[in-house]
C-alpha cells in the first residue's frame, strides 16, 4: 500500500510538472502559428545539421569515458568494445527516460553481470559515472554562472551577484572534491564492502570529462540556435544545465516539454519563441532519438547477421550480452513510433504535400489513412510494454502496426520523415521475432508507474500540439463532419477522439481482467488428479517434492507442468525449474515473475540447472552459484574393483550378518507405516531437531504412500528406509528421506546407499542422483562475483557448522558426475535478504533456522 501511494504520488507530480511546462509553452508561443515553428526548423542550413550529427557522435564518444574511467578506479577489466556497447546502450536510454521506467543504470546491470562483475561493482561503477556527471555539471555551470550570470538572472529575476555567489559555491564544491581526493582517508566500509577514494589523477579526469560531457551536449543545441541569434555561449550553458537539472528531477521521462519550456522561456527575449522550439526539436532528433534509433538498429542487425558462417562465433557472444536488453530497447522504440504517429495525426499536412496526393488518392482514403495512423500510434504506445515483456502478440501486432503507420504517414499527407523513422523501427524489429515468445494477454500487462506516466505525456503532448496547431479554427459542431483535403482541424478532432475511445477501452479492459490469483496450496484431489500426472511425466526426480503438499502451485492453463514454490517474507521461492515441458518453461517462469511482482515480492527460483541458464538471464535474474549435484552414471557403475573394495565390504558385512535389503511398493508402504514412523520418530529424536521441509522431505504417510520406500531388515524389524523419487523413463532415480534406528550398527547408510544403486541400475534407470553439495565448485578468484566468493568462502571455513567437505566426499565414492546447481534472484541489495528468507524457508520457519 505504501508503494502504491508513494507511486501515484510520483506519477501524479510528474503530470502536474508537465502540465505546467504545457501551459508556459502555451503562453510563450500564444501570437505565433505552428507553421512559423515548421518553417523554422526547415530552414536551419545542412552544414549545421551535419555539425551537431557529428558532435552528438563525440558527444557519446566521451561518455563511454565514465565507464572505463569507473572500472579502471576499482580495478577490473573489461575490453572497450563492451564498455562502448553498455555505455551506449544504457545512455541511448537515459537520455530518452530519465529516472523512469528503465533506467540506463538496469541496462548495464544486465550487461555488466553478464560479463562476471559483482552487483557491488556494477554498483559502484554507476555511482562513479553519477559522480562524474554532477562533478563536470557543478564546475561548467559555476564557471558559467560567474562569468555570466545575467541571462540566467533577468529569467529568474535574481540579481546577478547573488548568481556569481551560487557560482562560486559550485566550483568550491568540486575544488573540495579534488582536494580530498589528495589526502585524507582512501578507504570507507560500507556494509562490509570497501569504497575506495579516487585518487588525484583519476578524479581530476572526472572533471574534465564531465564538463567536456556537459559542454558538447550543450554545443550541439548551442550551434542550432547560433543560426538565429547571437548569444553568450556561457549564459547559454547556464541556462542549458538549469534546465536540464529540472528536467531531470521532474521525473518525466527524458524531460519532455519540460526542458523544452524552460528553455523558451528563458531564451524568449533573445530569440523568437519559434525559432527557438524548432532548435529544440531538432537538438532531441539528433541528440536523443536518432542514438536510441541506432541503438535499436545495432541489435536488429545482430539477428540478421546470426547464422552467418564467418559471424557465428562472433554472434553467439554478442547475443549473450544483448538478449537481455533487447525486448527493453524495442519496447521504448516502439514507443517513441506511436509518438510519432500521434504528434503526425496532431499537426496540419503541408499544403504543397496535399496538392499532390490529390492526383493519386481521393479525399475518403486520405481520411482514412489519417485517422488509422493516429489510431495505429495509440496501438503502439499501448504495445510498447507488452515488447518490453516478451509477448509474441505484441510483437506481431507492432509489425503490423508499424507497416499500417508507414502507409498511413505516406498517404495522408505524403510525411516520408515520418515513414523513414518509423521503417527504421521496423527494420530492427523484425529479425528479432525469437525474443519474443511469451503467449500472455496483453491486457494482464502490469503498466508501470513510469510506462503510465510516458503513456499519459505523449498523449497530452499531442492533444496539446494539436489544439495549438488549430487553435486560430473556430470551433463548430459541424466541424467534426467537415471532410475536405484541407480539412486539417476536423480530421485532427476525429482522430483524438478515436485515439481517446481506444485508450478508455484499453483502461476498461484492464479493469475487469481477473484479480491477482490466490497463492494457496493445493488439496488432496489437486494433487493426485493435476499435480501427480505431470510428475510422472518428468524426467527430474526432484518433481516429486511437488507431492509434499508444503508448496504453492502456479500452474499453467495447459495443465501440463507448473511451477512450486514457498513464501517467505518478500521472496516468493521456486524449488527447481518449471516441472514440465520445456517449450512451457518462459512463459510459466514470467507468469510466476509477474505474480511475484504484482503482491510486491521477489520471484526467485532455487537450485535450478545450468542447461536453461539462458531463459533467467533474459529476464534480467542475477545468478549465483550454489554448488553442485552429483548424479551416478549406472551403466558403468560397479562395486568391483579395487577402488570400490569398502562399498562392497560394507555389502558384504551387512549381507553376513543378517540385514535384508528390499523395495516395498506402495501398497505395501501403506501397511508398514507404523513401522516407518517408528524409525523416523526415533532418528529425529536423536538428532534433537525437527522436520525441514520446501527442498527436503518431511515424514507424511501420504507423501510415502505414493512412491516406493527402500528398507533394511534384520530379523523382519525394519532399521533403515529411504524412500524413493522416480522419474519418467526411468531417466533418473534418487532418494528424499533417508533414516536409521539409533542403535543401528555403522555404516548401515552406506549399505543402504549400495544397495539402492545397484537395484536401480538392475531395474533399467540411468542415473542415480546423489543431491547436491552446498557450496562446492565454487570460484574464489578475486574477479569472480561476491556471492560466488562468499560461497566458496563458507566452503572452505564453514566447518564448524556444517560438514560441506565431508558431505562432498562422502558423494564423491560413488564417482559421480557434477552439474552446478544456481540461484536465480533480483540480485544487489537484496540478496541478504534472499538468502535469509531461504534458509528460514528450507528450515521450516525461524526456529528451525536456529535449531540447525
Amino acid at each position: 500500500m505504501k508503494n502504491t501511494i508513494k507511486s501515484l504520488l510520483g506519477l501524479t507530480l510528474s503530470l502536474a510538472l508537465f502540465a505546467g511546462a504545457a501551459f508556459l509553452m502555451h503562453r510563450e508561443l500564444s501570437v505565433y502559428h505552428f507553421k512559423d515553428v515548421i518553417a523554422t526548423l526547415r530552414s536551419i542550413p545542412l552544414g549545421i545539421r551535419v555539425s551537431v550529427f557529428f558532435l552528438t557522435v563525440i558527444s557519446y564518444g566521451v561518455l563511454t569515458g565514465y565507464d572505463t574511467l569507473g572500472l579502471k578506479h576499482i580495478h577490473k577489466k573489461v575490453p572497450y568494445p563492451k564498455i562502448a556497447l553498455a555505455s551506449f546502450t544504457g545512455y541511448a536510454f537515459s537520455n530518452n527516460i530519465g529516472l523512469s521506467m528503465i533506467a540506463g543504470a538496469s541496462v548495464r546491470y544486465r550487461l555488466y553481470s553478464a560479463w562476471g562483475l559483482s552487483s557491488f561493482d556494477i554498483a559502484k561503477v554507476i555511482g562513479f559515472c553519477a559522480v562524474t556527471t554532477w562533478l563536470g555539471f557543478s564546475f561548467l555551470n559555476g564557471l558559467a554562472l560567474v562569468v555570466n550570470p545575467g541571462l540566467l538572472g533577468a529569467a529568474v529575476h535574481v540579481s546577478p551577484w547573488l548568481i556569481r555567489v551560487l557560482g562560486l559555491c559550485l566550483i568550491t564544491i568540486v575544488s573540495a572534491y579534488l582536494a580530498f581526493s589528495l589526502g585524507g582517508k582512501k578507504v570507507f566500509s560500507f556494509r562490509g564492502h570497501e569504497i575506495r577514494v579516487p585518487d588525484r589523477f583519476i578524479a581530476f579526469s572526472q572533471i574534465v570529462l564531465g564538463v567536456l560531457d556537459w559542454t558538447l551536449a550543450g554545443m550541439v543545441l548551442y550551434l542550432l540556435l547560433s543560426h538565429f541569434g547571437d548569444l553568450s555561449l556561457p549564459g547559454f550553458l547556464t541556462v542549458f544545465l538549469v534546465s536540464q537539472l529540472v528536467a531531470l528531477f521532474s521525473q518525466v521521462p527524458g524531460g519532455l516539454g519540460v526542458f523544452e519550456s524552460l528553455m523558451v522561456l528563458s531564451l524568449s527575449a533573445q530569440i523568437p519563441a519559434p525559432h527557438i522550439l524548432g532548435a529544440l526539436i531538432a537538438f532531441r532528433v539528433i541528440y536523443y532519438w536518432i542514438p536510441l534509433g541506432i541503438a535499436a538498429l545495432l541489435l536488429g542487425g545482430q539477428e540478421l547477421l546470426r547464422g552467418k558462417k564467418h559471424t557465428t562465433k562472433l554472434m553467439a557472444l554478442f547475443d549473450r550480452w544483448v538478449s537481455p536488453i533487447i525486448p527493453s530497447v524495442f519496447g521504448f522504440t516502439v514507443l517513441i513510433g506511436g509518438a510519432i504517429l500521434l504528434f503526425s495525426g496532431a499537426t496540419p499536412a503541408l499544403g504543397s504535400r496535399v496538392e499532390q496526393l490529390k492526383a493519386f488518392f481521393s479525399l475518403p482514403f486520405i481520411e482514412v489513412s489519417h485517422f488509422l495512423g493516429s489510431i495505429a500510434g495509440m496501438g503502439l504506445l499501448l504495445l510498447g510494454r507488452g515488447l518490453q515483456r516478451r509477448l509474441d502478440a505484441a510483437y506481431m501486432l507492432s509489425v503490423i502496426l508499424l507497416f499500417l503507420g508507414i502507409a498511413a504517414s505516406l498517404v495522408k499527407g505524403f510525411d516520408y520523415e515520418e515513414a523513414a523513422a518509423l521503417t527504421v523501427i521496423l527494420a530492427a524489429l523484425l529479425p528479432s521475432r525469437r525474443h519474443f515468445y511469451r503467449k500472455a494477454s496483453l491486457f494482464s500487462q502490469k503498466f508501470s508507474p513510469g510506462w503510465t506516466t510516458a503513456l499519459l505525456i505523449i498523449l497530452m503532448s499531442s492533444t496539446w500540439l494539436g489544439f495549438y496547431a488549430y487553435r486560430h479554427v473556430e470551433y463548430a459542431d459541424a466541424l467534426w463532419w467537415q471532410f475536405t483535403f484541407k480539412g486539417n482541424a476536423a480530421r485532427f478532432m476525429r482522430a483524438t477522439l478515436g485515439v481517446s475511445v481506444m485508450g478508455l477501452f484499453f483502461a476498461l479492459a484492464r479493469l475487469m481482467r481477473p484479480g491477482v490469483p490466490n497463492a494457496r496450496f493445493p488439496n488432496d484431489d489437486e494433487l493426485k488428479n493435476d499435480i501427480l500426472p505431470i510428475v510422472r511425466r518428468s524426467e527430474s526426480a526432484t518433481a516429486n517434492l511437488a507431492l509434499l503438499g508444503d508448496k504453492r502451485i502456479n500452474m499453467n492453463q495447459n495443465k501440463d507442468a507448473f511451477i512450486m514454490y514457498g513464501i517467505e517474507g518478500k521472496s516468493w521461492v521456486s524449488m527447481g525449474d518449471p516441472v514440465g515441458p520445456v517449450a512451457t518453461w518462459p512463459d510459466l517462469i514470467w507468469r510466476f515473475r509477474e505474480l511475484a511482482d504484482q503482491a510486491g515480492g521477489w520471484p526467485v527460483f532455487y537450485q535450478i540447472s545450468h542447461e536453461r541458464l539462458h531463459i533467467y538471464l533474459d529476464m534480467g535474474f542475477t545468478m549465483v552459484k550454489l554448488g553442485e549435484e552429483a548424479r551416478v552414471p549406472l551403466e558403468t557403475f560397479t562395486i568391483g574393483g579395487h577402488a570400490r573394495k569398502n562399498l562392497r565390504s560394507c555389502k558384504n558385512k551387512f549381507e553376513k550378518t543378517g540385514y535384508v535389503f528390499s523395495v516395498l511398493e506402495p501398497e505395501q508402504v501403506y501397511l508398514r507405516m507404523e513401522e516407518l514412523k517408528a524409525v523416523s520418530d526415533a532418528w529425529i529424536e536423536k538428532k534433537s531437531g525437527r522436520e525441514k521441509g520446501f527442498s527436503l522431505g518431511f515424514f507424511s504417510p501420504e507423501y510415502l504412500s505414493m512412491n516406493p520406500v527402500a528398507v533394511v531388515e534384520k530379523d523382519g524389524k525394519i532399521e533403515a528406509f529411504a524412500n524413493l523419487w522416480q522419474s519418467a523413463g526411468k531417466h533418473e532415480l534418487s532418494v528424499d528421506l533417508m533414516r536409521f534406528t539409533p542403535g543401528s550398527p555403522n555404516g548401515i547408510m552406506d549399505y543402504l546407499f549400495t544397495a539402492i544403486i545397484l537395484w536401480s541400475k538392475e531395474a533399467g534407470y540411468a542415473w542415480f542422483n546423489l543431491g547436491m553439495a552446498p557450496f562446492s565448485g565454487i570460484e574464489a578468484s578475486h574477479v569472480a562475483p561476491f556471492w560466488n566468493r562468499l560461497g566458496a568462502f563458507v566452503f572452505n571455513h564453514g566447518e564448524t557448522v556444517y560438514n560441506f567437505h565431508g558431505l562432498r566426499q562422502y558423494k564423491e565414492k560413488f564417482d559421480p558426475v557434477w552439474s552446478p546447481r544456481y540461484l536465480a534472484a533480483p540480485g544487489g541489495l537484496a540478496m541478504p535478504v534472499v538468502f535469509t528468507n531461504l534458509a528460514s524457508l528450507i528450515s521450516g520457519g525461524v526456529k528451525g533456522l536456529l535449531l540447525h
